[in-house]
């Protein structure tokens, strides 16, 4: 095995020249390996990057959590044909060191640009549901792959290795098509946490509504991001959209107004296909008006590159007159929450539950200087090592799987989330804020039956005034070293990831 000589980036040479919109090209390769379907879907995707159609060909992973062919070797296939593709990279499936080992992968191969996310549930194989792996969330991983491109160092015995430098390109995903105040604060709050942990760029996911595609644009200026952001351009059909509008596709919603105006582009005699490929074309329009530096183009009939090309070339043209164009993108359900335009209000739908026996609580034991917390501390020191440690792990692992479903982890963020368990109370186990694909307020893998953690962390911290508090620092991944060991002896101790923030 060699390492790959370099391929030319014109991906990140064209997103951060910012002469023109970047065009992203969507490929979806499904089961299989060597399908003839594949094989012709290959061959018209290589045709769109070398006719410059579009700078990179985006290669999903695993999409709506069911088996494909790894989006590795797709990449590699265009990368032997001399252009760099974009990789879908998600944090499902894999633990940390197979995260890793993957990007040594990838680096060797020459592959440079990746699209950092969590990645959808996994839904069943061809008999039963695959065990989910969420082991770090995309923020941890972005401080992996910024640590691999300056060079990453390890200890070898008395000795200091460090790792050859890296040169990845990586971005991430986020949402704006958000209806409720909740959602929409975590998915704004976790981009300034993988912007802060190293995105390079951002990739926003599909919604229809030209409002919220400012608001994105809007806050990235405000918050002083300096990151590119791509807008998601998705050719919808009446098909896709039903099944979105069903909520079966995580984190993309269709209204009954998008729903039905699809329904009556339809029944023209071209079953809808120009209207459906216009609407994509004025998203381009609108996208450049705003000010978006990229679009990522995916969707119906997009596998043909004449599709691609009519696309750029109307959106082109309906450029000068975008502003026109917003009033006809306005598919929000009613009441939809908007950033810029609505005060905070906490929904009072949700319980406050034992929060605030828990606040309580957390003032006795855990506050430096404050109730119990010297004593406790004394204590862990005392039983720590002995039979009195497990005795105290016992009485606690008791009281916090009552209360709040303990997975006993031992590397405890109730302090960080409102006192509720990500690890067992999120389906991916996230500890930097939500993933994208809450709908309404509901978990993606639960929906009408769970809201989603951060949704109910960020309603019980308004209730409190105290919303600010939420997703404002970064989370480490949960050291298993610690697992089922007493979390209070190890925040005492300052042996865990709170430790260290609350100054012990």
């Amino acid at each position: 095995m060699t390492n790959a000589p370099p391929v030319a980036n014109r991906f990140r040479e064209s997103l951060l020249n910012k002469e023109e919109l970047t065009v992203t090209y969507e490929l979806i390769p499904g089961r299989g390996a060597v399908e003839d379907s594949q094989a012709d879907l290959l061959e018209k995707a290589l045709e769109a990057v070398r006719s410059d159609l579009a700078q990179a060909v985006s290669v999903t992973d695993n999409p709506g959590g069911n088996p494909a062919i790894l989006a590795d070797a797709i990449g590699d296939y265009f990368l032997e044909r001399g252009s760099q593709p974009l990789v879908h990279f998600t944090m499902k499936d894999r633990n940390r060191n197979q995260i890793e080992s993957q990007l040594y992968a990838l680096r060797r191969k020459g592959i440079e640009n990746l699209l950092v996310m969590t990645g959808d549930y996994p839904v069943g194989d061809v008999r039963h549901r695959a065990k989910p792996v969420f082991d770090y969330d995309p923020v941890h991983a972005l401080r992996l792959i910024k640590r691999l491109n300056a060079g990453l160092s390890y200890a070898r015995g008395s000795k200091t290795i460090q790792v050859k430098p890296t040169n990845f390109f990586a971005g991430v995903a986020v949402s704006p098509f958000k209806w409720t105040e909740a959602e929409s604060y975590g998915q704004y709050r976790k981009l300034q946490l993988k912007v802060r942990a190293g995105a390079d760029f951002i990739v926003s996911q599909l919604g229809y509504d030209a409002r919220k595609m400012q608001e994105l644009v809007t806050f990235v200026r405000e918050a002083e991001l300096n990151v590119p952001v791509i807008a998601n351009i998705y050719v919808l059909n009446f098909g896709a959209a039903k099944v979105m509008h069903a909520r079966q596709v995580a984190g993309c919603y269709v209204t009954d107004r998008l729903l039905a105006r699809l329904d009556a582009e339809r029944q023209s005699a071209d079953k809808g296909k120009s209207a459906f490929i216009e609407r994509a074309a004025k998203m381009y329009a609108i996208a450049a008006g705003i000010g978006y530096d990229g679009v990522h183009i995916g969707g119906a009939y997009i596998e043909n590159p004449g599709t691609l090309e009519h696309i750029i070339r109307r959106g082109k043209e309906l450029a000068p007159r975008w502003e026109n164009l917003t009033s006809e993108l306005d598919f929000a359900p009613d009441g939809g929450f908007y950033r810029y335009e609505q005060a905070r209000r906490p929904d009072p739908r949700l319980p406050l539950g034992n929060y605030r026996l828990s606040r309580r609580f957390h003032r006795l034991m855990f506050e430096p200087g404050r109730g119990l917390f010297g004593l406790m501390k004394n204590l862990s020191r005392a039983v720590e090592g002995k039979k009195g440690s497990q005795r105290l792990h016992g009485l606690e692992h008791l009281g916090k799987t009552l209360l709040y479903d303990c997975k006993d982890c031992g590397d405890c963020a109730l302090l960080d989330l409102a006192y509720l368990c990500p690890m067992s109370q999120c389906p991916k186990q996230q500890r930097n804020g939500p993933c994208g694909g809450s709908c309404d307020g509901w978990c993606e893998v639960h929906y009408g039956k769970r809201r989603c953690i951060y949704v109910r962390a960020y309603d019980r911290l308004a209730r409190y005034k105290e919303a600010d508090r939420l997703q404002t620092y970064e989370i480490e991944p949960c050291d298993w070293n610690l697992y089922q060991g007493s979390s209070w002896v190890h925040y005492y101790l300052g042996q865990d990831h709170s430790a260290e923030r609350a100054k012990m």
